[in-house]
C-alpha cells in the first residue's frame, strides 16, 4: 500500500459506489469527487464499493476496492486510509451497498479510522428495522458531521435518531451547470422532432411508479395527441439478477393492452452524462411518479429541475421540498387520473409551463456542483479542525505507543470483592488489605453502584445480585429525609459520622441513582433508584459547587433518557447546565478556558456534563463549550513527553497557575476518559478516542514514572503517583476508578476489533 506524503492541500477520500458501476450512488460519488477535485482545494481519491462477483474498469481516481461481502476488505481499507494521510473521509451511505446485516460491515471500517468522517445519508428511514437503527446509530456516532439533502432528513435525524442539530448539514443534491435551452433543436438531434416529450429516467424498478404514468397517458393524449412518454434507463441490476426483465415486460404489456404501445418509448440503456443531459434538455415535461413518500433524495429530479424543466411528481419527501411554491406540480401517489390531468394541463398551457421552467432554473443555481463542492469543502474543513488534536498524541515514544494502542486487559474483580463486606465498599486499604479503621463513605458506594450498572453491558459479567443490592442499601441508608441530604461518612461499626455529607457527595450519589434508574439489572431496583433520585434532586438547586452540579447532570443524562416525559428532571437539567455555562462565560479567557479560577479534582466531569446535557437537549452552545474546555484540559494534562499527566493534588485550588505534577490520582484519568468518549460521541472526531486511550495508558505505565498502577490479575489499582514512587495503598476510590475506565475502554474495543472478529466468524460459518 502506498503512503502519501503530506501536503498543505486538504486530502479527501470518498467511500461509495463509483462509475462505471451503474447506480445513482455511483453517479453521485463520481460527480461530487470531480467537483471537489475541480475546485483545486483538495486532493481526492475514491474507495469504491464493488458488488460481489462483479469487476469494473474503474478510473484512476479509484485507488482501492472493497468487495461488499468481504469483511477483511473493510479492515484493509481502513488501514489503507490511515496510511494515506487523509484529512477527512466522505462516506456515501445507503443500506444496500455495504455487506453484513443492514450494511453493518462498514462499521468495521469507520471504527478503525484515525481521521474524521463526514457521512452523506442518501436514505433516512422514519421506521428503521432494529438492525438498521443499530447500524445507523453507530455510523452517526462515528461521524463528525452528517449530511442530508433535504430538510426532512434533518427533521428525522433530530426527532427519531436524536442527532444534535450542530452535527447535521443540509446540502442539496448537486446538478450540472447547464444552459437554459430550447428543447426543439435537441429533439431533432435525438429523433423526436415535432413531438411533445414527457420523460422519466433512472434505473428501472417497481417502486418508480411507471405503470401509473402509462395508465395516465390516454387522458394526456386526448389533449396532446403528439405526446410521447420516454422511459430512459436500464433495469436495476439487482432486479435483473433476481427477476430478469419481467418488470419491463409487464410495462410493455400494459401499454399494449391500452393501445398506446407506440406512445411509450423504452430506452433500455445506462447513458453517459452528456447523453443524459441531452435527453433532459429535449423533454417538455419531466415526471417522477414514485409510489412511496420515503424518498429522501432523487438525483433524477434534481438534474431535471436544475436544467429548468417543468416537473410533475408524487409528493415524496425530496419532491415536496424542491417543488414547493410553484416550482412544480405535486399529485397523489398512485393516482393515474390526477397525474394525467396535471400533465395535460401543463402541456396545453405554454405560458404556465414556461414560467415554471424559469422559476425552477433560477432557484436551482445554488445547487450546481461548483456550489455543492464549496459547501462540502466548508464542512470538511470544519470537521478537519478537531482532528488537529492528533498532534497532542503525536510525540509518543515507541514504548508509549505500544501501551496506548494495546487491547484493554480482562476484567478482574478479585480486589474489588475483597474491598467489600456486608455493609458496602471500604474507603481505604493498607497496601491491598482493606482498612476497617476508616470505614465507608457514600461517595465510594455510589461509584460502586456505577460499576454494577456498567457491568450490565453486553460483553461483561454482572456483579452478584446481593453485592449490587448492598451498594443500593448503603445509599438508601445514607438518605436523611429530615434535611433531604445524603450522609457521607460511616464508621466501621455502622455509625453515621454526620447528618449530611458534602454537596459533591450528594451530587455523585444522584449520578449513581440516575444511572441505576436507567440500567440496573433489576426492574424493582430501577424503580427504587428513580424514586430516590427525584426525591433528592431539588436539593441540588441550593448548592454552589460546580462539581455537584456536574455530577447531578451526569445522573440526569441517563435518567432523562429513561424518563423523557419527566418535566421536573428536564427543568433541573436545563437549569444546572445553564449554571455551568454562566460560570464558564465569566471565567474563560484565551489562556484559561475553564469554569473556575483553579483546577481541582474530577476536573473533566465539568465539560463532560455540559457535552452530555447539550446532546440531550440539542443545545449546540453547551456542547461546544464543553468541547472547548475539554480540549484545553487535555493540553494542560499532557506532559512534555506526550503522556497523560493528571492535575496533581498539590496544585488543587491554585489560582490560574499551571498545575503541579503530583500527587496524580486515578480519579482524574477516569474522568478524562469518560469526557473524551462523550466528546467523541458528540462530534465523531477520532482524536478524542486517542485522548481516551492515552489517559487509560496512564494506568498501565504510560506515565511520568513509567510505573503500572494496576495488577491485571486481581484488578487492584494503586492510589496514585508520588514524585518518586507509586502509592502502594489500593483503596476503594482507586479500584472503582480503574474498573469504570476499563469497562469503558473494553466497550470501545467491542465496537471495533471485537466486532470485526465476530463478523468474520459469522461470515466463515
Amino acid at each position: 500500500m502506498k503512503t502519501v506524503r503530506r501536503t498543505s492541500t486538504l486530502r479527501v477520500a470518498f467511500i461509495g459506489n463509483s462509475l462505471p458501476r451503474r447506480c445513482g450512488i455511483a453517479t453521485f460519488t463520481t460527480d461530487l469527487r470531480q467537483a471537489i477535485a475541480d475546485s483545486g482545494a483538495a486532493e481526492t481519491e475514491v474507495v469504491a464499493m464493488t458488488d460481489h462477483g462483479h469487476r469494473y474498469d474503474y478510473p484512476p481516481a479509484v485507488t482501492f476496492e472493497i468487495d461488499d461481502g468481504t469483511l477483511e476488505d473493510y479492515v484493509a481499507a481502513a488501514d489503507y486510509l490511515n496510511r494515506g494521510d487523509f484529512d477527512v473521509v466522505s462516506l456515501q451511505h445507503e443500506f444496500g451497498i455495504f455487506g453484513g446485516e443492514a450494511g453493518s460491515h462498514v462499521i468495521a471500517l469507520l471504527a478503525r479510522l484515525d481521521m474524521p468522517v463526514v457521512t452523506t445519508l442518501h436514505t433516512v428511514l422514519a421506521e428503521p428495522s432494529e438492525a438498521q437503527r443499530r447500524v445507523l446509530d453507530r455510523i452517526i456516532d462515528l461521524s463528525a458531521r452528517i449530511v442530508v439533502m433535504a430538510e426532512k432528513g434533518r427533521e428525522l435525524l433530530r426527532t427519531i435518531y436524536r442527532v444534535p442539530a450542530e452535527k447535521i448539514e443540509v446540502i442539496p443534491h448537486g446538478i450540472p451547470d447547464f444552459d437554459f435551452v430550447d428543447p426543439e433543436p435537441v429533439k431533432e438531434k435525438l429523433g423526436f422532432a415535432g413531438r411533445t416529450v414527457i420523460l422519466t429516467f433512472g434505473l428501472l424498478s417497481p417502486n418508480k411508479g411507471i405503470e401509473v404514468m402509462i395508465d395516465a397517458m390516454p387522458e394526456i393524449l386526448e389533449s396532446r395527441p403528439d405526446a410521447v412518454y420516454v422511459v430512459l434507463g436500464a433495469s436495476h441490476p439487482n432486479l435483473v439478477r433476481d427477476h430478469g426483465e419481467s418488470y419491463r415486460d409487464s410495462l410493455k404489456t400494459r401499454a399494449r393492452d391500452l393501445g398506446i404501445e407506440d406512445r411509450i418509448v423504452f430506452r433500455d440503456q445506462f447513458v453517459d452524462r452528456d447523453t443524459l443531459l441531452d435527453y433532459i434538455a429535449m423533454c417538455d415535461l419531466y415526471v417522477t411518479p414514485y409510489l412511496h413518500e420515503a424518498q429522501m433524495t432523487s438525483g433524477t429530479l434534481a438534474y431535471s429541475f436544475g436544467l429548468g424543466k417543468a416537473v410533475v411528481s408524487t409528493p415524496y419527501w425530496h419532491a415536496s421540498e424542491l417543488l414547493a411554491d410553484g416550482r412544480g406540480v405535486l399529485v397523489p401517489f398512485g393516482d393515474a387520473a390526477a397525474t394525467g390531468h396535471a400533465i395535460a394541463g401543463l402541456l396545453t398551457d405554454d405560458v404556465r409551463r414556461e414560467t415554471m421552467r424559469k422559476r425552477a432554473y433560477s432557484s436551482s443555481r445554488t445547487m450546481i456542483w461548483e456550489k455543492t463542492a464549496e459547501h462540502y469543502l466548508a464542512v470538511f474543513e470544519t470537521s478537519r479542525r478537531p482532528s488537529d488534536r492528533l498532534k497532542l498524541i503525536a510525540p509518543f515514544g515507541q514504548e508509549t505507543r505500544s501501551v496506548a494502542h494495546a487491547a484493554p486487559p480482562a476484567m478482574q474483580l478479585g480486589h474489588f470483592f475483597a474491598m467489600c463486606d456486608d455493609t458496602g465498599l471500604f474507603q481505604h486499604a493498607v497496601h491491598s488489605v482493606p482498612d476497617r479503621h476508616h470505614g465507608y463513605c457514600v461517595d465510594d458506594n455510589a461509584r460502586a453502584l456505577l460499576v454494577a450498572c456498567t457491568l450490565n453491558r453486553t460483553g461483561e459479567q454482572r456483579l452478584p445480585e446481593e453485592m449490587t443490592s448492598r451498594f443500593a442499601a448503603f445509599i438508601q441508608h445514607a438518605w436523611n429525609p429530615d434535611n433531604r441530604r445524603f450522609r457521607n461518612f460511616m464508621s466501621f461499626d455502622r455509625r453515621w459520622l454526620e447528618d449530611e455529607g458534602s454537596e459533591d457527595s450528594h451530587g455523585r450519589t444522584l449520578w449513581a441513582l440516575g444511572e441505576a434508574a436507567a440500567s440496573d439489572s433489576s426492574p424493582s431496583r430501577r424503580r427504587w433508584a428513580a424514586s430516590l433520585f427525584i426525591a433528592a434532586l431539588p436539593t441540588v438547586l441550593r448548592f454552589s459547587s460546580p462539581r455537584a452540579w456536574a455530577f447531578t447532570l451526569l445522573g440526569l443524562a441517563p435518567y432523562c433518557a429513561a424518563f423523557p416525559e419527566d418535566p421536573v428532571a428536564r427543568r433541573h437539567r436545563d437549569l444546572l447546565a445553564e449554571r455551568l455555562m454562566s460560570i464558564f462565560a465569566k471565567t474563560e479567557t484565551p489562556d484559561w478556558v475553564w469554569f473556575e479560577n483553579g483546577l481541582a479534582y474530577d476536573n473533566a466531569r465539568l465539560p463532560e456534563a455540559l457535552i452530555l446535557s447539550g446532546m440531550a437537549s440539542g443545545t449546540a452552545s453547551q456542547i461546544e463549550a464543553g468541547r472547548r474546555a475539554l480540549r484545553w484540559l487535555t493540553e494542560v494534562q499532557t506532559s512534555p513527553t506526550g503522556c497523560f499527566r493528571p492535575v496533581g493534588s498539590e496544585s488543587f485550588g491554585d489560582i490560574r497557575k499551571p498545575p503541579l505534577a503530583y500527587d496524580q490520582q486515578p480519579l482524574e484519568a477516569t474522568a478524562t476518559i469518560s469526557a473524551c468518549v462523550a466528546a467523541w460521541r458528540a462530534d465523531g472526531a477520532r482524536s478524542w478516542i486517542g485522548e481516551a486511550k492515552r489517559a487509560f495508558a496512564w494506568f498501565l505505565g504510560d506515565n511520568d514514572l513509567k510505573i503500572s498502577l494496576v495488577d491485571p490479575e486481581t484488578g487492584s489499582c494503586r492510589d496514585g503517583l508520588h514524585p518518586d514512587r507509586a502509592n502502594e495503598n489500593r483503596g476503594g476510590e482507586s479500584v472503582v476508578s480503574y474498573l469504570l475506565s476499563l469497562a469503558e475502554m473494553r466497550q470501545l474495543a467491542r465496537l471495533s476489533d471485537d466486532y470485526v472478529r465476530r463478523e468474520l466468524r459469522a461470515v466463515r460459518a
